[in-house]
């Protein structure tokens, strides 16, 4: 992956999760709207969000997201689970907390997209 830039990164790694849910139409349709969820509440409260609700398709999304923060220095290196992430994210700083918003989203943009393809219509 290093010969490629980041957004293709994102790309890549939102095609392998979106093949993940992609039985799910309920998955495609929160992936829609994640984007909206995060700018309206906040990052991490959206996370505990998806962490409470518990469903198949909350637990894909909220991983998805979790893996692809942590491959961007979110959370340790190899330590993506929910856990460790928000631990991240609230002892961070103000910069830092942005960072991983806006990674989220410019993440979440492809997801969606490649969701809705996938999803059995």
């Amino acid at each position: 992956m290093a010969n490629r830039d980041l957004d293709q990164q994102r790309a890549a790694f939102a095609w392998e999760c979106a093949e993940e849910g992609k039985e799910s139409k309920a998955y495609a349709n929160l992936t829609k709207s994640a984007p909206a969820l995060i700018m309206n509440n906040g990052l991490m409260q959206t996370l505990a969000f998806y962490k409470q609700k518990g469903k198949a398709e909350h637990s894909f999304i909220l991983d998805h997201i979790c893996r692809w923060l942590a491959k961007q220095g979110f959370a340790e290196m190899g330590q993506a689970d929910f856990q460790r992430v928000m631990k991240k994210l609230h002892s961070g700083d103000s910069l830092t907390y942005r960072r991983a918003t806006e990674e989220a989203l410019a993440f979440l943009k492809w997801l969606r997209q490649f969701a809705s393809a996938l999803a059995d219509k």
